[in-house]
Formats: structure tokens, C-alpha cells, sequence
């Protein structure tokens, strides 16, 4: 596949087979961003896991430092106290079995992450083959099956981000949008490296942290040292 002349430029300040320092990748990322409009900043961590064994499957959320630039809508599926907490807490939809006949009857997905209590999950599992394959179902190692939908509704719109290893052991995230200043971007890349080093499971012999890059939605990618990161 052709690559377009900016994309060939933008991977021109990209030194070939050189790896950067955080501070210098992150400088480097905004500079090779060449769309019109602001793009998500993508970090890739690449891991010396066995996916095939469970214990070496990472999989959770956390709230980066300064958030990831986007305001995501919330459908919280909950009753009673529940419910009214996740309304004060903004959440976009509050509701329960009328909510779940919504989405399998009018195919209606306006919302970008489902918040559920423990006893809407059987219900919700019925339509597990439609959430599913959309990346929707809640979990309760994300933080999406809960009793505290307060807590869970304001992490989301902070900027939570969800995070799991694929089966090649690779870990993406966004950390940010190419308008952050440099600074929010470097902490945010830090912090969330910082988590996968800490939830680096026992099992794993020799060097965890394989290779780290970041790039922007349509540029290059700029490989970062990691051994800043890891004893």
C-alpha cells in the first residue's frame, strides 16, 4: 500500500531503528501529526506474556492523570439507590430492563461504555452476543459491574481507560489527544506504564517490557527505551 506524501514526511523525523527517551517521543508524536483534525495519541506496549495461560492475561481500567481528551457517554443499568447515584453522578442513561429491551429491539447503541449492579448481569447476558463483539459488556475486572455507580460514572468521565493484552501480548491505549501539552501527555504515558509494570504477573521470567512505541492515529511509530522502566 502507497503511503501518502505526509504520512512520508511525518516518518522522515522518525530516526529509523533509534529509540527515544519518553520526554523526546512525546515531543516527537506531536510533531508527525499531520491530520486536520486532533488526534488520539496511541501507546503500545508489547509484553514477554504466554496469553494462552490465564494468569498472564492482563486485563483492567484505570483513570490517567489528565484524562484522554474525549467525554464518553455512560448507560448505567442499575435500580433503586443505585440508580439515583448514577444520575447525580451524570451518567447520560439510567435504567433497567427497559434500557436492555432498547438495545435488542431498536438496535440502539448511543452510548460508549455500560455500567451494570451484579443483579441486572443475567438479564444483560441475554444479549451478550450483541455487546460482545462491540466491546460493551461489563466487567467486573474493568470496574463496569459494581455497587458504587457513583464512583464508576465519575472515573468515566474523568477518562478511565480500559486496557487488555490480544493474543500476541500487546497492550494499546490512548493517553491522550495531539493538543495536550507535552507534559499531560508524558504523564500520562508514565502512569500508565508504571501500572503494567506493577501488575506484571510472578509467572513472568526475563524481560517483561519487550518493546514500548507511541504514535498518533495516522503517523508513524516511535519506538521509547524501556529500560527506565523496569529492573
Amino acid at each position: 500500500m502507497k503511503k501518502g506524501k505526509k504520512y512520508v514526511e511525518a516518518s522522515s523525523k522518525v530516526e529509523k531503528g533509534k529509540v527515544y527517551t519518553c520526554e523526546e517521543a512525546v515531543k516527537l508524536v506531536k510533531e508527525t501529526s499531520t491530520a486536520k483534525f486532533d488526534e488520539t495519541v496511541e501507546l503500545v506496549l508489547r509484553l514477554n506474556l504466554d496469553t494462552k495461560k490465564a494468569d498472564q492475561q492482563l486485563r483492567g481500567a484505570t483513570v490517567l492523570p489528565n484524562g484522554i481528551g474525549k467525554v464518553k457517554r455512560v448507560l448505567v443499568l442499575a435500580k433503586g439507590e443505585q440508580a439515583s447515584q448514577a444520575k447525580e453522578a451524570g451518567a447520560d442513561y439510567v435504567g433497567d430492563t427497559d434500557m436492555i429491551e432498547k438495545i435488542e429491539k431498536e438496535n440502539w447503541f448511543d452510548f460508549d461504555t455500560i455500567i451494570a449492579t451484579p443483579d441486572m448481569m443475567p438479564q444483560l447476558g441475554k444479549i451478550g452476543r450483541v455487546l460482545g463483539p462491540r466491546g460493551l459488556m461489563p466487567n467486573p475486572k474493568t470496574g463496569t459491574v459494581t455497587m458504587d455507580t457513583k464512583r464508576a460514572v465519575e472515573d468515566v468521565k474523568k477518562g478511565r481507560v480500559e486496557y487488555r493484552t490480544d493474543s500476541f501480548g500487546n497492550v494499546a491505549v490512548s493517553i491522550g489527544k495531539v493538543s495536550f501539552d507535552a507534559q499531560k501527555l508524558l504523564e500520562n504515558l508514565q502512569a500508565f506504564v508504571a501500572l503494567i509494570v506493577k501488575t506484571k504477573p510472578s509467572a513472568v521470567k526475563g524481560k517483561y517490557i519487550k518493546n514500548i512505541s507511541v504514535s498518533t492515529t495516522m503517523g508513524p511509530g516511535i519506538k521509547i527505551d524501556t529500560n527506565g522502566f523496569e529492573n
